[in-house]
């Protein structure tokens, strides 16, 4: 008898994605770097991009953008969770149409509601962010949990589990990719709109576009939309990475 011969495993796809545009911004952010390739849009001289370098206004960037994330986690995870329990479906058309509101109605203008009661800087961006990038986390989180087999379930609650056990045990990893997606599109999106907070004095990467639109410096407008491009695709890419490896 011969002898069988080990099934071969699946190759796996080099993630460049996620080594390249890490490592293209991580250049860009070199110093001197984006201003001198950057001078021939403005004037032949290097943009002058102010008393904050790059890479800090980068960070503040991420931190906007995470400290939003978690926000909206915070938020639309539990009410994920609460609307698609059974008997609650008008609660979940009614969670997912108000939630849509964030990205119906413009950015600018929830920001220049919140202004009057919140003042500027970081928490009428925050809310911004935060109204902006609930809608892919809670309409992945229902379709997560809504897409979970009734015969698992049925399966977990012949088991003896309490409903607290198979939502831990059961429908929230079986949930997770697609839960992972959502906050994949919201964390890119929300790289994007954080640019607006900084008209409002949060800082971050749209810093360099608003000093630029004011001194008609394309330079500057380019630095701040490439360094948000390269980051918005570095993020995409890294929890790409999360999402495959999860699914």
């Amino acid at each position: 008898m011969t002898a069988l011969a080990p099934a071969a495993r699946p190759r796996r796809r080099v993630p460049w994605g996620a080594l390249l545009w890490p490592a293209l911004l991580l250049l860009c952010l070199w110093p001197g770097m984006l201003p001198n390739l950057m001078a021939p849009f403005s004037a032949g001289e290097p943009p002058d991009v102010g008393d904050s370098p790059l890479w800090q206004l980068t960070l503040v960037h991420l931190a906007l953008v995470f400290g939003a994330e978690a926000l909206v986690l915070l938020i639309g995870l539990p009410l994920a969770v609460f609307v698609t329990r059974p008997g609650r479906a008008a609660l979940m058309r009614l969670a997912e149409a108000l939630t849509g509101l964030g990205q119906t109605v413009p950015t600018l203008a929830i920001l220049a509601l919140a202004v009057p009661t919140l003042g500027l800087g970081l928490r009428p961006t925050l809310l911004g962010l935060v109204l902006y990038g609930l809608v892919p986390v809670v309409s992945n989180g229902v379709a997560g949990l809504l897409s979970v087999d009734r015969s698992v379930l049925d399966a977990a609650r012949g088991m003896g589990m309490t409903p607290g056990q198979q939502l831990r045990r059961v429908e929230l990893p079986l949930s997770l990719p697609i839960l992972l997606a959502g906050v994949r599109t919201s964390t890119v999106y929300n790289v994007g709109t954080a640019t607006i907070g900084a008209a409002l004095g949060a800082g971050g990467l749209g810093l360099p576009i608003i000093n630029g639109l004011s001194q008609q410096n394309t330079g500057l407008v380019l630095i701040g939309a490439l360094l948000s491009a390269l980051l918005a695709l570095s993020l995409d890419a890294l929890l790409g990475l999360v999402v495959r490896r999860e699914s």
